[in-house]
């Protein structure tokens, strides 16, 4: 009986099992597509589901109408302005302080480190009133850069955290032998541990990309309506406009989409960061 089960359970009865639960997993993602592309008299008739059988009555207009809504656009443009910064200040930042931590020897560098370990557990919302007031002296408050110093800060602790931890299972003989041959630590971080870290580095760009741009709290507090990335504005549309889904539904497809992109660009070094490690 455990040979059978362990013969199906490795044939293609998981694969099929998987793959039903794959199909089953992307039926919103589906539902939201059909919808951004249903005009909306027909989305107020019917559900989504009913446009197979008439397929011709899809239609781009409803992105027609998102690129002429000035709101949604601008803020598309904001949410790229805060991801991207804040996403590449993160990488570059956490990169040196996490071959900081690995291979340098300072004063309290163990302790430094326990310290940035033990931000990781402080929650967003306990930051968010002090961080506004500080940002209100400062007059970051409303700032497209204040929002981007918001996520830089919380994702740092992570960034060093998984950084170091990757750094450190690099062979302390290939930077001697480095040091050796006349490598300085600027140059021995560019030309001998980036190039190793490259998956580590990839899957934290992937996620902090990904919470930067899926994020509402941190831009509904610290962004004016100059400055709201898409996510706000999406949300600033349902609250003045209940009824247009002609709107809402290209712009959550949009937003969706584009973080989606990133990670399927880049999966193949992103599983090789979560993979690092596991096997010797």
């Amino acid at each position: 009986m455990r040979a059978w089960l362990v013969d199906r359970v490795n044939g293609g009865l998981v694969r099929v099992f998987l793959i039903v639960v794959g199909l089953f997993w992307l039926v919103p993602t589906v539902g939201l597509l059909v919808s951004s592309l249903r005009s909306p008299e027909d989305m107020g008739a019917s559900g989504w589901w009913t446009v197979f059988e008439e397929p011709s009555r899809l239609t781009v207009d409803n992105y027609r109408r998102l690129l002429e809504n000035g709101d949604i656009t601008d803020s598309l443009l904001n949410t790229v302005l805060i991801t991207v910064p804040a996403t590449v200040l993160v990488v570059v930042v956490g990169s040196l302080a996490g071959y900081a931590f690995a291979w340098m020897e300072f004063p309290g560098r163990d302790w430094w480190f326990l310290a940035v370990v033990g931000l990781l557990v402080v929650p967003v919302q306990v930051a968010l009133i002090p961080i506004a007031e500080l940002f209100g002296d400062l007059g970051l408050f409303g700032s497209t850069l204040g929002v981007v110093l918001f996520h830089v800060g919380f994702g740092l602790p992570f960034a060093v955290f998984l950084l170091r931890n990757f750094f450190a299972e690099i062979p302390r003989e290939l930077l001697e032998a480095a040091r050796l041959d006349g490598a300085g630590e600027l140059r021995l971080f560019f030309r001998v541990v980036l190039p190793l870290g490259g998956p580590a580095i990839a899957s934290l760009g992937i996620f902090q990309f990904l919470w930067v741009w899926n994020d509402m709290l941190v831009a509904l507090v610290f962004s004016d309506a100059g400055s709201q990335p898409i996510t706000v504005a999406l949300q600033t549309q349902v609250r003045q406009f209940g009824n247009n889904i002609d709107v809402l539904a290209p712009g959550a497809f949009l937003s969706m989409v584009i973080p989606l992109a990133v990670f399927f660009a880049f999966q193949r070094q992103f599983v090789s960061g979560v993979m690092a490690g596991a096997v010797k």
